[in-house]
């Protein structure tokens, strides 16, 4: 049908009025969600993704910058574009600290100065963040029999880009800004479908394979060397209440996952228990006790338990 055949839509041809004030007496009075009521500023998901994708450009500039960087013009496209980032991260900071017990009370002007301290601070740890990124890259390369370079692996793993967002955003979560943090965390998420909270403590040298379907809680542990498959699941057994039925919140409740250990695809592992060192979990196991270092589980062991 020929689009003329319409009249021309307006606030009066749909009679929105009674409709935009029935909405704001909804956002204002009646179903206001906003935080205390009253924070309308929020972190923008947009803005955060530019920034991360500028501070990874900075860490990685030829992989993620751009591939024509010579020795003359590298440390100059890393400070310029570290620049940039960090001008915009400190204003994604600023407003997710108004959503922080401990900033409600600060005026603008402490606010904006704890916004800059935390961003000069998460800037000093870049070069320790690359360190471990290096080792994750290089866990890859010497685990998976597929990976033919580095730039393979950092171009073309997901597991690499969910690992990279984690470790940005675990420095956020560890310097006070949690919803900024799991704003980056979810925007991984979506890139990569790799779910990893950014307070999960992650050790160097790890490797997520394939990784579509992973899911690492919030007070999860991982150590050195640990690899995993796709669709493990390091979750949580049940969930703890207080005396009024309201959730504990960050008790510890994700298991802690030695060194060297290897976790296959499918594989899920829950509640505070431990998976020693050097052990291997099967895929499509299902573990919700504790094993010892070295041991080899699989589902037929745990069909004969």
């Amino acid at each position: 049908m020929n689009d003329n055949h319409f009249p021309p839509a307006g606030a009066n041809h749909w009679q929105l009025g009674p409709i935009i004030e029935a909405l704001r007496n909804s956002r204002e009075n009646t179903h206001n969600i906003r935080h205390q009521g009253r924070v309308r500023e929020l972190p923008s998901r947009e803005v955060l993704k530019q920034v991360i994708e500028g501070i990874s450009a900075a860490l990685f500039p030829t992989h993620y910058g751009r591939p024509d960087l010579n020795d003359e013009s590298i440390d100059y496209f890393v400070g310029d574009t570290l620049n940039v980032a960090l001008d915009r991260l400190v204003e994604q900071v600023r407003r997710a600290l108004r959503f922080s017990p401990e900033s409600e009370e600060l005026s603008e002007a402490e606010l904006a100065e704890q916004a800059r301290a935390i961003t000069r601070t998460f800037a000093a740890s870049l070069p320790d963040i690359r360190a471990l990124l290096v080792s994750d890259v290089q866990a890859a390369l010497a685990g998976d029999p597929a990976a033919s370079s580095v730039a393979e692996i950092m171009l073309c793993y997901p597991g690499t880009i969910a690992v990279l967002y984690h470790r940005l955003a675990h420095c956020l979560h560890r310097l006070g800004v949690p919803f900024l943090a799991r704003l980056a965390a979810d925007i991984a998420h979506t890139l990569t479908g790799i779910d990893i909270h950014p307070a999960a403590q992650i050790g160097p040298s790890f490797f997520i394979d394939h990784g579509t379907g992973v899911v690492i809680g919030e007070t999860a542990i991982i150590g050195r060397h640990v690899r995993l498959y796709q669709a493990v699941t390091l979750g949580a057994r049940r969930f703890p209440t207080d005396e009024s039925g309201a959730l504990v919140k960050g008790a510890p409740r994700h298991p802690i996952v030695e060194d060297d250990v290897v976790i296959y695809a499918g594989a899920t592992i829950l509640g505070r228990i431990t998976v020693g060192a050097g052990s291997t979990i099967g895929g499509n196991v299902w573990l919700t006790t504790s094993v010892p270092a070295g041991s080899n589980v699989t589902q037929a062991l745990m069909r004969g338990a």
